[in-house]
């Protein structure tokens, strides 16, 4: 497999991704959080207001998609078509499954008469399924596309614009139902999506460094480079106990990749030396942006 298949491959490997994690979430928000009329942060919290002050008038899957677009259109000049492509298709993926669950499950809950029980197992999955859209580079648009604005131009983390936009619409809430209760629940939805969320992502978007020592580390650094489409580097060794020189592969991936690097490298050279670490953070192309 050439660079340009493999990159193909992972584009439309992350678009499934993405389609997964959306329709995760929109049975999650369906079926166990909408269903028992708590309202959650981000842009599908405030649709959740509009569908209870119109009394059900408003489907939160059309007021998604017309405020994503607004969001879009504004944020298309200034983040760039390239960032924003996958985000497109974010958006209406998850209008889609919002809908589609809508339909499917007429506003019903799944359980009854268990409203905490019914938020824990909703915040997993709509935690869950935002974990994926991110690990694929994806998003649904919405309070992140206000967030990746204000973080180009102020320096101001994401989390933290984020967590301050839930406070507000989750808050506002009280001015529907006058019940603390839902209030309370809407925060612990949100606590409980995001540490999943950390969990999915982290996990996927863990790092490791590997050290390959072998005689054949050039046709090895050559399969890397034109199989898994990763990058890396050949240092000069010198062996302590055989006085011999020797060549070093070091290669960075992501933790996903590991078990493909080593059945590479066995498939090659079947007495190389591997060594695999986790490293902190690689920020650079094909990994994590940098930030300044």
């Amino acid at each position: 497999m050439n660079l340009k298949l493999t990159k193909i491959y992972f584009s439309i490997q992350d678009y499934l991704i993405i389609l997964f994690g959306t329709l995760l979430y929109g049975f999650g928000f369906n079926a166990f959080i909408l269903s028992n009329e708590i309202v959650t942060g981000g842009v599908s919290g405030i649709c959740a207001l509009i569908f209870f002050a119109s009394n059900g008038l408003i489907p939160v899957s059309v007021s998604y998609f017309v405020i994503n677009v607004a969001l879009l259109i504004v944020a298309l000049k200034i983040l760039g078509f390239k960032f924003l492509i996958k985000t497109i298709f974010g958006v209406f993926s998850l209008s889609t499954s919002l809908s589609f669950f809508e339909w499917l499950l007429g506003g019903q809950p799944i359980l009854h008469d268990q409203p905490f029980m019914s938020i824990i197992i909703g915040a997993f999955m709509c935690g869950a399924g935002l974990g994926l859209v991110f690990s694929a580079n994806g998003s649904t648009g919405g309070t992140d596309i206000i967030g990746a604005v204000i973080n180009k131009y102020k320096n101001i983390s994401i989390g933290r614009i984020l967590l301050f936009c839930d406070f507000l619409i989750i808050s506002s809430s009280f001015l529907l139902f006058h019940n603390v209760d839902k209030i309370v629940f809407g925060f612990v939805e949100m606590f409980i999506s995001n540490y999943v969320l950390d969990m999915v992502l982290n996990g996927n978007r863990q790092s490791v460094q590997f050290l390959i020592f072998s005689q054949k580390y050039d046709e090895i650094a050559d399969r890397i480079i034109h199989e898994l489409g990763r990058g890396c580097t050949i240092l000069d060794g010198h062996g302590g106990y055989s006085h011999k020189p020797v060549k070093v592969v070091v290669l960075l991936a992501k933790k996903s990749e590991s078990v493909s690097i080593f059945r590479l490298v066995k498939r090659i050279d079947h007495q190389a030396f591997i060594s695999q670490s986790i490293v902190r953070g690689v920020y650079g192309e094909g990994f994590d942006q940098i930030k300044t």
